[in-house]
């Protein structure tokens, strides 16, 4: 039988000019950033226990519960601002500097806004959570082969939703009074693909500076790296698509 669900707690320089006589704009400020908001959270839990493989639990089974759930809370984040993430305001799938586009079954790169961007992310992401032959939910049923690497996918994906919330909608994430949620959501996530290794440290460097700040109070090295499970040490990252 599946296991049942665990409850989730909850220098700037001088700019120089361009060839072309225009300056740089400057460097928005990250509101998320600061200390007022870091801070919050809805939970003290300690995160890092909470990630870890209970004793005689299925590896394939913890991931499986995890992602699953992550995916619902992290859907759930996202359509608290969905109304203010529309083609007009966000043109692009933008994470700070960085542009992201989606990749349709044939590999083919599409770009689209974020809001098509996150659609398709939870569109995909749904269609595999509730499919027998990949997340199983049946006494006897095996994982497929593939399960580490799609889990790898799917957590790729999430954690580009997650960062597009604070690059682009943490104002209204604040006004909402949601950033304690948020924080408290991200830490978890965050957490938890170090600990298995399921999404390549490079890929999630564009965010460091908040997960040092978010992190680092919750058993987690500031380096990037996890401890990670045993049964996953020597799984291959996931090459990037940007």
């Amino acid at each position: 039988m599946r296991i049942q669900k665990k409850k989730f707690p909850w220098h700037l320089g001088k700019s120089k000019g361009k060839p072309n006589g225009k300056k740089p704009a400057p460097e928005e400020k990250k509101l998320y950033l600061e200390p007022e908001y870091t801070k919050s959270r809805i939970t003290d839990f300690e995160f890092k226990e909470l990630v870890m493989l209970p004793r005689e639990i299925d590896l394939n089974e913890w991931l499986a519960s995890n992602t699953t759930t992550f995916f619902h809370h992290i859907n759930l984040q996202y359509s608290t601002i969905s109304e203010f993430c529309t083609g007009e305001s966000c043109q692009t799938m933008a994470v700070c500097n960085t542009q992201y586009y989606w990749y349709d079954e044939r590999g083919k790169k599409i770009k689209c806004t974020a809001p098509q961007y996150v659609d398709f992310v939870m569109s995909s992401v749904q269609k595999l959570v509730t499919d027998e032959d990949v997340f199983p939910t049946k006494y006897g049923k095996e994982f497929p082969n593939s399960f580490e690497s799609l889990v790898k996918k799917i957590c790729k994906y999430l954690f580009h939703v997650l960062a597009h919330i604070y690059s682009s909608h943490f104002k209204e994430t604040l006004a909402l009074e949601l950033h304690g949620h948020l924080n408290t959501l991200y830490t978890h996530f965050i957490l938890f693909i170090r600990e298995f290794n399921l999404v390549d440290p490079k890929e999630t460097t564009i965010m460091d500076d908040l997960t040092e700040v978010l992190c680092s109070s919750s058993g987690s090295s500031s380096n990037g790296s996890g401890n990670g499970s045993s049964n996953s040490a020597g799984a291959q990252n996931h090459v990037k698509e940007r």
